[in-house]
Formats: C-alpha cells, sequence, structure tokens
C-alpha cells in the first residue's frame, strides 16, 4: 500500500491565500471595467439627448464619420481646420455640444500642446450682413496660454449632466457638455495647461539666468 504525503498546513494556506488573491485582482479588474462602461453609457446617453432630434443626430454622427474616413483620421481633419504650428501636437479629439445662446451644438473638440478648438459637426446656416443666406462650420479656437481657468461642474439634479467651463483671460467664458467621456477630456485639458504654465515657468527662468 503506498501512501501519499501529507502537505503541512502553511503549504494549503499559501496556496489558498493566493487563490483569493487572485479572485481578488479579478474582481477588481471587473469592477473596474464595469464602471468605466457604466460611465460611457451614461456619456453617450447624455450626448444622445441633447441632440434636438435622434434622427438628425445620428446623421451628425454619419457625416463626421465619413469625413474622418475621407480625410483619413482626426489629426488631418484637425490640420485641415485649424493652423497648427510647428511641432505643435494634437493629444486628444472628443466628441461633445458647445453651449451656445441659440442651442447646444454637436461637433469636434480638439486639445493640442498649443490651443484648444472646436468644430461642428455639420455646417449651420448665418445670414451675412447683406441678407446673404451662408452654411459654415461653427469654430472656437482658445490658444493654451490664453486659459485662465478650467472649471468642471455637475448638475445637482441629474449628476450624469457634467459641464466643463472654460474661462480665457480677457473674460470669455466656453462652455462644453455632453462628453462621451467627460473625465479623460478633462484631465487631458489639465494636464495640457499643466504643462505648458511649466514651460512658460522654465523659459523665464532660463531668459532671466541669460540676462544676469
Amino acid at each position: 500500500m503506498t501512501y501519499l504525503p501529507v502537505e503541512p498546513d502553511h503549504i494549503h494556506s499559501s496556496a489558498n491565500g493566493y487563490k483569493q488573491r487572485k479572485v481578488d485582482s479579478v474582481l477588481k479588474r471587473m469592477n473596474k471595467l464595469g464602471k468605466k462602461a457604466d460611465n460611457l453609457a451614461q456619456g453617450i446617453r447624455e450626448h444622445v439627448r441633447l441632440g434636438t432630434k435622434m434622427s438628425e443626430t445620428m446623421k451628425g454622427k454619419l457625416s463626421l464619420g465619413a469625413r474622418i474616413v475621407k480625410v483619413g483620421g482626426v489629426d488631418k481633419i484637425f490640420k485641415n481646420l485649424f493652423s497648427v504650428k510647428e511641432g505643435e501636437k494634437l493629444l486628444k479629439a472628443c466628441q461633445c455640444y458647445l453651449s451656445t445662446t441659440t442651442g447646444p451644438i454637436a461637433g469636434l473638440l480638439f486639445i493640442s500642446t498649443d490651443k484648444v478648438a472646436f468644430c461642428s459637426e455639420t455646417s449651420l446656416k448665418f445670414y451675412s450682413s447683406n441678407g446673404e443666406l451662408l452654411r459654415l462650420h461653427y469654430k472656437v479656437l482658445i490658444p493654451v496660454e490664453k486659459i485662465k481657468r478650467v472649471n468642471q461642474s455637475v448638475n445637482m439634479k441629474k449628476p450624469s449632466q457634467k459641464y466643463m467651463e472654460i474661462t480665457t483671460m480677457d473674460g470669455f467664458d466656453f462652455w462644453f457638455m455632453g462628453f462621451l467621456n467627460y473625465q479623460k477630456a478633462f484631465k487631458c485639458l489639465q494636464q495640457t495647461i499643466f504643462s505648458r504654465q511649466l514651460s512658460s515657468v522654465e523659459m523665464m527662468y532660463k531668459c532671466k539666468s541669460l540676462t544676469s
């Protein structure tokens, strides 16, 4: 008769502990993915809700998607829409809405190393001074060095409604909302502003050291 060796208790305890840690790790990852999925779902619902009509919203998305494919990516669209400096890099492009006196306008928000820029998904109707009907894309361009502060706010009655306010040095306020991923956009903008401020401080010290 053959007897199997009995493993000491501490080996069983170690193995069980390892398994439990692995299970905990998997559960944490699943929890994190679940929260991300919930946030994305909330962002999509809020983005669609801000549109005037579902059919018009979907038409705008399809039109935007076709433009991106035709041009060859959001980076090329950014360069076609706005003047880009040498060495300037596009950090993020995200779909959102710009708040205006006539209502929210759907479009793309570009965050680069030098500017924050917005362009409407579709062309809008404008009338010239002589009454001529024009169709133009609504654009906003804010140099990063002209940004005084960036605030985030939430509708207390509807927490899914999150807003990003950009205030410029000359006192203008721009409100953006309906982001598909609000936190990523806000974090990217904060990091861009901080990096620019840090570069300005470093440049100032370099100039002082050269003149001293």
